[in-house]
């Protein structure tokens, strides 16, 4: 399988240390995240900088992968990454993340590191005639034990089917 050219949509603020353990899975085509600094670099510029930013990088990926937490359903720029995945036609789907750990919070009980689980952020979003953008967008539910290897040993499957179902 060749290595697709991704974008992740997740809440930075919430989920960035899960976030980086996925990217160093290494099935996919380097997608570099942006750093704090540059990110606020191109928040201080405003909406139409943040769009445009999203746009620019969305551009070339053939599929968006949502890492959902525990508040990335409630995120405005997440809620536009899928909606313009969609209209694009790009490959979409989510994963949840909340049993990966995240180191800062470790040795916090009773999760130790993991999180609560977030809402389906494809629940949010519906189509003219009433259906949720969930009964055709898959939210993954990796293995909570082994959640690491579940989805390494998945993420480029699932990734083969959400751009087959959008041709």
């Amino acid at each position: 399988m060749p290595k697709r050219q991704i974008f992740y949509s997740f809440h930075y603020d919430k989920d960035v240390f899960r976030v980086h353990q996925i990217r160093n899975i290494g099935a996919l085509e380097e997608n570099k995240p942006v750093s704090h600094n540059d990110w606020e670099a191109v928040k201080k510029g405003g909406d139409n900088a943040i769009k445009r930013w999203i746009d620019d990088n969305m551009n070339y990926r053939s599929c968006v992968v949502v890492l959902v937490g525990i508040e990335t359903a409630n995120r405005p720029w997440v809620n536009y990454e899928i909606r313009k995945a969609w209209a694009d036609g790009k490959g979409l789907l989510g994963i949840y993340i909340d049993d990966l750990k995240d180191p800062r919070f470790s040795n916090i009980p009773p999760l130790y590191g993991k999180s609560n689980r977030g809402a389906n952020p494809f629940d949010k979003i519906s189509f003219a005639d009433g259906r949720k953008l969930s009964s055709v967008v898959k939210c993954y539910t990796p293995s909570s034990t082994d959640t690491y290897n579940s989805i390494a040993n998945n993420l480029e499957n699932w990734i083969e089917e959400a751009i087959k179902a959008r041709k």
